[in-house]
């Protein structure tokens, strides 16, 4: 559920306060699309957006990379430097690191800044959980899960939630630059 603010006509744009206070960057190792250990605490220290996607998604993931894609574009050399772009694979269980390194390289998503991470199912869950998110497998193989992105914070918690294909890819560059001034 989505508390929503009355300030201006944010909302409208698929951009929401924050309605989770938990550290989203704790001390949980997944695995990169190089096969690399990440921990999500390393993250910390600069603002983080967030999304979940599976490789084999069809609909919603490849629109939802395709949006952060634009907003990598218009981040352009913060990325990395400044900001960070996570994507979470939501199907860990075929989502190996090399599935993951095609996936970025096929979405104009991996040049430096964007990580995509993968791991144990149950650490996966883990992590959906701090964000109040779980994925559903379907009898068709599909995940039904939602489509929302986050912006954290250099400490790891969140402060804009988007309706990740709703949202202005200006919108979030935005409020990335805010939290990078406030960082």
């Amino acid at each position: 559920m989505l508390t929503l603010s009355a300030c201006g006509n944010r909302e409208a744009r698929g951009d929401y306060p924050a309605a989770n206070g938990n550290n989203c960057l704790p001390d949980v190792s997944l695995i990169d699309q190089h096969g690399a250990a990440v921990s999500l605490a390393s993250l910390k220290g600069k603002p983080v957006l967030i999304d979940f996607i599976y490789t084999s998604c069809a609909s919603t993931c490849p629109m939802l990379t395709a949006k952060m894609a634009a907003i990598a574009h218009q981040l352009g050399p913060a990325l990395g430097a400044d900001v960070t772009i996570v994507s979470i694979s939501l199907d860990p269980e075929h989502d190996t690191p090399a599935e993951l390194a095609k996936y970025a390289k096929s979405h104009d998503a991996d040049g430096p800044g964007w990580i995509f991470l993968t791991g144990p199912p149950a650490k996966i869950d883990q992590v959906l959980a701090l964000f109040n998110l779980r994925r559903t497998r379907e009898s068709n193989g599909s995940i039904t899960h939602s489509i929302e992105a986050f912006l954290l914070a250099p400490d790891g918690h969140q402060i804009r939630q988007y309706s990740a294909l709703d949202v202005s890819p200006a919108a979030v560059v935005e409020d990335v630059d805010r939290a990078r001034n406030k960082g």
